[in-house]
């Protein structure tokens, strides 16, 4: 008889990987019907509760808790994705700044690249002027609309 067998333990959990084992398991299921109507009802209640899973939305309907509804704006989202799209061009610009500024120390005299920075750090400083309109602006859309 192999060894493996004489151990008592051998034929435990506790020797495999994987997750810990749950103490208090969901084992109860039930299950219902509805109607169209009815399930017409239930989605758009389920859609406007947020959650991500049916069964936790009906648990939290069950048990009385809270049933907060989300509800989107149009403008709001297209100022989020227009806002977005704002960000990474400024991310784009601030990459290639720092690219044209290596390109002007090889390719230009010392007075040359001096000059042409001088220029260039003008047109930062508008750059900012504007970013930090685009971030008031931001702020007054939060306070007025949530």
């Amino acid at each position: 008889m192999p060894l493996f067998c004489r151990n008592p333990d051998f034929f435990s959990l506790d020797w495999r990987g994987g997750r810990p084992l749950k103490t208090d398991t969901a084992d109860f299921r039930y299950s219902m019907n509805f109607t169209a109507e009815e399930h017409a009802r239930f989605l758009t209640m389920f859609e406007q509760s947020g959650l991500q899973s049916k069964a936790r939305f009906i648990k939290a309907r069950v048990f009385g808790d809270t049933f907060r509804v989300i509800k989107t704006d149009d403008g709001t989202l297209k100022f989020g994705d227009k806002l977005t799209q704002f960000y990474s061009q400024f991310r784009a610009v601030g990459t290639n700044y720092n690219q044209v500024v290596k390109q002007l120390h090889i390719q230009f005299s010392q007075k040359n690249a001096l000059n042409l920075l001088g220029k260039l750090e003008e047109l930062t400083a508008e750059l900012y002027a504007v970013g930090c309109r685009v971030i008031e602006l931001s702020e007054e859309f939060c306070r007025r609309w949530t």
